[in-house]
């Protein structure tokens, strides 16, 4: 072998492995489909996950479904329970106060920062789709929607830090919002809120869209907190 195959020889190498490192690994994605599906309430607290059911759905081994459950489990959002199984987690009034800690840091400034016109548009759609859910009397799509407006608020950042912890983030969310939806109507009383720090944004005022948007999440922390007892 020359000296320039075992430089290109070496530079291949090199390649196959940052290509390794950059495609994640299947149980990882896994982890992100279930992770979605818990932050679109497809996934209800208390449901039993069963190995082979979602080994099956997803076209992976069981093998692949349990290293998602154990990354699930370190984010608490599943429980494995000895001799029962896995479930989706129950989360109570501290888990609630955490939550919005994280929240108010990452949200908050991710708007205040501003973004881009595409961005921007993404945070006006979720609100479109919002309106349009409650014209259709779907509350479950009205809840999607707004998770899809806090995402598409953090989003404005640009960082794919902050989109994977709003990922878990968004998920629990929807884990305790479940209990606050036996109000019918509950989302909908986020639309005007969600429509008027939109508008702040989009006029170019992010003091004044963060502002809005602290003070919409103490309310909600405040709501949240009621409902579930703390």
């Amino acid at each position: 072998m020359t000296t320039s195959d075992a430089v290109a020889g070496s530079t291949l190498s090199a390649a196959a492995a940052r290509l390794r490192v950059a495609v994640p690994p299947v149980a990882d994605r896994v982890a992100a489909e279930l992770r979605l599906q818990l932050a679109e309430g497809i996934l209800l607290p208390g449901a039993r996950l069963t190995e082979s059911t979602i080994a099956e759905d997803l076209g992976v081994s069981r093998n692949t479904v349990r290293e998602a459950f154990a990354e699930l489990a370190a984010e608490r959002l599943v429980v494995r329970l000895p001799n029962r199984g896995v479930f989706v987690a129950r989360l109570g009034p501290g888990d609630i106060r955490d939550v919005y800690t994280v929240r108010r840091a990452i949200e908050v400034s991710s708007i205040r920062g501003g973004g881009s016109a595409e961005r921007i548009a993404a945070v006006r759609a979720a609100i479109e789709e919002g309106k349009a859910a409650a014209a259709a009397d779907d509350e479950e799509g009205l809840g999607s929607a707004n998770q899809h407006f806090h995402g598409a608020i953090v989003a404005l950042a640009e960082s794919r830090r902050l989109d994977t912890i709003m990922a878990q983030v968004l998920a629990e969310m929807r884990l305790f919002f479940h209990k606050a939806t036996l109000d019918a109507h509950f989302y909908r009383g986020y639309l005007p809120d969600n429509e008027e720090i939109c508008e702040a944004l989009e006029a170019g005022e992010l003091d004044r869209a963060g502002e809005l948007l602290l003070s919409y999440l103490n309310r909600s922390e405040e709501r949240q907190a009621a409902v579930h007892g703390d």
